[in-house]
């Protein structure tokens, strides 16, 4: 199943609240901070929100 590597990288002060909510429910604390979900529609739309907060690097994990 591929994975997707999320870091974010802009701060999320200063910004509407359904941004920092997405930010937190995507598991980002602190900038630079990496975390690793599937790829799915719901995290699809996570990102989608915040594109300019965020990077995104698509993994294929072989199990």
């Amino acid at each position: 199943m591929k994975k997707l590597k999320i870091t974010l990288k802009r701060s999320p002060i200063g910004r509407p609240e359904v941004h920092k909510r997405t930010i937190a429910a995507l598991g980002l604390r602190k900038i630079n901070q990496t975390v690793v979900h599937d790829d799915t529609p719901s995290i699809r739309g996570m990102i989608a929100r915040i594109p300019h907060l965020v990077e995104v690097e698509s993994i294929d994990e072989e199990a």
